[in-house]
């Protein structure tokens, strides 16, 4: 298929929890972004794994150029490898109707912001998700790709609509420090878009920020999620709206909560999937994937 290269991993299969950035060399040496490709995460010297746990995954890039697709494949593929994990890369959305590679799959993850999708390939991919596989990404390339299509929405679990004031220093909070995603993980400042977004209330928020309303008076004080995790059909799906550069991933922190929820999605992290009810409501909860 156009568009489609295939990496195998030659490192071990290995069930590498959370914590990674431990066995990661940050800033000097290991996320260096140069002008225009970012190098890639590399591990260090780690523990033996706990056990196999080989992963198939499906890397997609691509859409809109300012989100420098390019350079997050040169972050993100190179450490999806160094776990073990099986990684196709494709810069083409056909690969979504491939039927048989996305029945393989363990995960997606998506670098594709704005842009249109052809039906057979939405379709592919929402099925692929609803059956299972998960997904994950960040900023425009999950939460704001194809914004006609109201189903791929409901499947990231929000849309970007505004970021008032456009790249600028602002506090991401972390709200559930119990969850394995952000266990260890303190509030931290990103220098990046600030995204006003439209939410599912249905997603497990674990971070969020607050506008000052310096360039919206109107959304002074408003409070919006910023990673969540929940779930589509059987499929675990991660998003998280900081990182607009590459450079955004010389913060540990950020880099962390992302390598987590890559791995919660893909299901090598696990966490408590059931969907909480909504403030003030006495509804059941609803059960995660099994």
């Amino acid at each position: 298929m156009q568009g489609q290269q295939t990496h195998r991993s030659t490192t071990p299969a290995a069930s590498r929890r959370r914590r990674l950035f431990g066995r990661l060399t940050v800033a000097a040496g290991i996320l260096v972004v140069g002008a225009s490709v970012a190098s890639a995460l590399l591990p260090s010297e780690a523990p033996a794994p706990a056990g196999p746990s080989e992963k198939k995954v499906l890397f997609v890039y691509g859409g809109w150029p300012g989100h420098e697709p390019v350079p997050c494949r040169d972050v993100f593929v190179p450490w999806l490898e160094s776990l073990g994990w099986d990684v196709t890369v494709s810069d083409s959305q056909d690969v979504y109707a491939d039927k048989a590679l996305m029945g393989s799959l363990d995960l997606v993850v998506q670098v594709w912001t704005m842009d249109t999708i052809g039906k057979e390939n939405l379709a592919g991919l929402l099925e692929a998700v609803r059956g299972g596989v998960g997904i994950a990404g960040w900023h425009g390339g999950l939460g704001d790709s194809y914004r006609q299509e109201t189903e791929y929405q409901f499947m990231v679990g929000g849309q970007w609509v505004a970021h008032p004031g456009n790249v600028m220093d602002y506090t991401v909070e972390i709200v559930d420090k119990k969850d394995p995603i952000t266990a260890g993980l303190s509030d931290f400042t990103m220098h990046s878009e600030q995204y006003y977004m439209h939410v599912d209330p249905n997603s497990t928020v674990l971070a969020t920020t607050t506008f000052s309303g310096e360039h919206a008076p109107w959304i002074d004080k408003a409070t919006m999620p910023v990673v969540w995790k929940k779930v589509y059909g059987k499929g675990r799906v991660f998003y998280c709206s900081p990182s607009h550069f590459p450079e955004s991933y010389e913060s540990s922190t950020m880099l962390q909560f992302v390598l987590d929820g890559i791995q919660y999605a893909a299901g090598d992290l696990k966490c408590d999937d059931s969907t909480p009810p909504a403030k003030g409501s006495t509804k059941a909860t609803h059960p995660g994937p099994g």
